[in-house]
């Protein structure tokens, strides 16, 4: 049944759409920076395949799911549409697990210096003593009495 896989990869693809809006992980977070992000991974990896081919390691085997449409000499369409699933699905997991990554630096970190609680990204952690709600660091802010 031609064009199977493809139909796959789309679903697919929607799927991963609808968690990144939801959750705002990379084109809902920062859809500018996220295009340039994906089509410099999408030439990445297409010049890879296009390699690939061309050193004889990569080619398209006989399969009744593919649709026949050709990219280039042995890269079909469908490996387009894969790799824009590979990269967002990539992306969307990066922008899951870096605020539990910061997270995870700054209450290692612990009260004490400010430049100590950065995260891991280098951004100023916010926590309970930033907001004034909660725990406290022991520091005075303006205007407590002494």
């Amino acid at each position: 049944m031609p064009g199977l896989y493809l139909a796959g990869l789309l679903v697919s693809i929607a799927g991963v759409a609808v968690l990144d809006a939801r959750h705002r992980l990379f084109f809902w977070h920062a859809p500018l920076r996220a295009a340039v992000v994906m089509a410099i991974g999408l030439v990445f990896f297409m010049v890879w395949d296009v390699a690939g081919v061309h050193l004889g390691i990569f080619f398209i085997g006989t399969t009744p799911v593919l649709t026949g449409v050709l990219l280039a000499p042995e890269v079909p369409l469908e490996e387009f549409f894969f790799l824009v699933l590979l990269c967002w699905t990539t992306m969307d997991l990066f922008g899951a697990v870096r605020p539990v990554v910061d997270r995870l630096a700054t209450r290692r970190a612990g009260p004490g210096d400010p430049d100590e609680r950065r995260g891991a990204a280098g951004r100023e952690a916010v926590g309970p003593e930033d907001t004034g709600r909660g725990a406290t660091t022991g520091r005075r802010r303006t205007g407590d009495p002494a």
